[in-house]
């Protein structure tokens, strides 16, 4: 046995100096970590992904910078910062000048394309060869496998190395695929960050039977690249995005926000059912991939460092010592004059958010019913979503909960060995005033090093210019 597995290992060295390799990189939208079998997550079948994680090697610390859409992504194909491609609120577009992993594969003989979701720009930062977005309103697993079907089968028929991205919609709301029937609603456990009632469990149930869908995806793309005797030399990628768009995952520095589920296959590579302790961050996929490619970057290229060492089981040096979270209010529907940035720094055990705005409210396009319910106003429809369905919990329990909707403290100090969930505040607890300390003056060097000292500055600042915008745009229409 012990010869075989060398013999395997021997035979994929092989292929990595004979050939480049291959990449397939699969993206989920607003997928929490935690509902993946390989995650701990016990009702939500994924059983693809949960293979691809024992054949090969899951990231336990793996983060973005910002857990909405179009910052995730920009820093995920550019390898920079959204502090340094302009990218910190949703719906932006990286500043002129932005690299990205097609500039940096294609010289070296790939194609690089797109397909499905896209929500980056310009084109010219992120000049992929786009392959078509896919539907959202109905299942686009036959849709997105006829496309990547002909892009492979071209790739392989002109011996071209690929890196191809699949953007899928599932499983951003609204809910629209997936089989719902295979799962019953009243014997779901509802995690302990959230409020158990019927409503959030009629949502859950939607949202996993998406979640499935995807799995599903993964599945069908790594049977289409083991049919092309491609798999063997394709590093297979795949990302849960950041949390979903249910309270305290999505918008929020929370880790169920900003903490991504990642895992990888390589043949030859990757050691089977690995995990990966170190923290990583979404910018360090462009440099590890060029890396794997064989390529080289100028140094400042690109914010995140490779982790290649890391999938060949080495230790990377210097280690990472800290991650960053941000988030900014504006440009969300609903709420895109509220001025309430967050920040946030994590190291391998603690997680500190600073709320600069703390005295005044948060919210978002989910939160806006639960908000009016909580200060006395109409909600405007007589059924509540799952979010304003805690409000009337709150005079009986959970009023922590239902409180921390729309209210944060200044600090909040969560030790994530003990409390993975983040609801104990420990930044007033003495015992952790050494760490509180450190964190802080951690985080505060590094907002001074990106200009954004003053995150209140900041967001008023990205306020005025997406309304300056909005008013120039409307001219132009007029």
């Amino acid at each position: 046995m012990k010869k075989l597995v060398l013999l395997s290992w021997l035979v994929g060295f092989a292929c990595l100096g004979k050939d480049k390799p291959n990449v397939v990189f699969i993206l989920a939208d607003d997928m929490s970590r935690d509902t993946w079998g390989a995650y701990g997550g016990k009702d939500c079948k994924t059983p693809n992904i949960d293979l691809l994680a024992k054949q090969g090697t899951r990231f336990e610390r793996a983060y973005c910078s910002v857990a909405m859409c179009a910052p995730f992504r920009q820093e995920l194909y550019s390898g920079r910062s959204p502090w340094r491609t302009g990218t910190l609120p949703n719906h932006s577009k990286s500043v002129a000048g932005t690299k990205s992993v097609v500039h940096y594969l294609k010289p070296l003989g790939y194609r690089v394309a797109l397909l499905g979701k896209s929500h980056v720009g310009p084109n010219e930062c992120y000049p992929f060869e786009r392959l078509g977005d896919v539907s959202k309103k109905v299942d686009a697993n036959p849709e997105t496998l006829a496309k990547a079907r002909s892009f492979l089968d071209d790739c392989k028929k002109s011996d071209n190395p690929f890196c191809l991205f699949i953007g899928s919609h599932d499983s951003h709301a609204p809910f629209t695929t997936g089989d719902t029937d295979a799962y019953d609603a009243k014997k779901l456990t509802v995690p302990p960050y959230w409020v158990d009632t019927p409503q959030l469990r009629e949502e859950m149930v939607k949202y996993y039977a998406e979640i499935t869908n995807f799995d599903n995806l993964v599945g069908m793309m790594r049977r289409e690249l083991e049919k092309r005797k491609l798999w063997e030399n394709t590093i297979f990628m795949v990302c849960s995005e950041q949390g979903t768009q249910l309270p305290f995952a999505k918008w929020t520095c929370y880790d169920n926000g900003l903490r991504t589920g990642f895992v990888a296959h390589w043949t030859g590579v990757t050691r089977p059912g690995s995990v990966i302790k170190d923290l990583v961050t979404t910018a360090d996929v462009t440099p590890t991939l060029v890396d794997a490619a064989g390529g080289t970057l100028k140094p400042g290229a690109c914010d995140g460092m490779s982790f290649l060492p890391l999938l060949k089981g080495k230790a990377l040096a210097p280690a990472r010592k800290y991650v960053f979270g941000a988030f900014t209010n504006c440009r969300i529907i609903d709420n895109r004059d509220r001025i309430y940035p967050i920040r946030s720094i994590r190291d391998r055990q603690f997680s500190l958010i600073y709320n600069p705005n703390h005295s005044a409210i948060t919210s978002n396009v989910s939160l806006s019913q639960a908000l009016k319910l909580v200060q006395g106003e109409d909600a405007g429809s007589k059924s509540l979503n799952l979010a304003a369905s805690w409000v009337p919990q709150a005079k009986k329990d959970n009023r922590a909960l239902v409180h921390k909707l729309h209210h944060r403290p200044q600090y909040e100090l969560y030790d994530l060995n003990e409390d993975p969930y983040e609801l104990e505040n420990k930044a007033d607890d003495p015992k952790h005033k050494k760490t509180f300390d450190r964190l802080k003056k951690a985080l505060r060097a590094k907002l001074k090093q990106m200009g954004d000292s003053d995150p209140i500055v900041t967001e008023t600042s990205l306020v005025g210019s997406g309304s300056k915008k909005k008013k120039k745009s409307s001219k132009k229409k007029g």
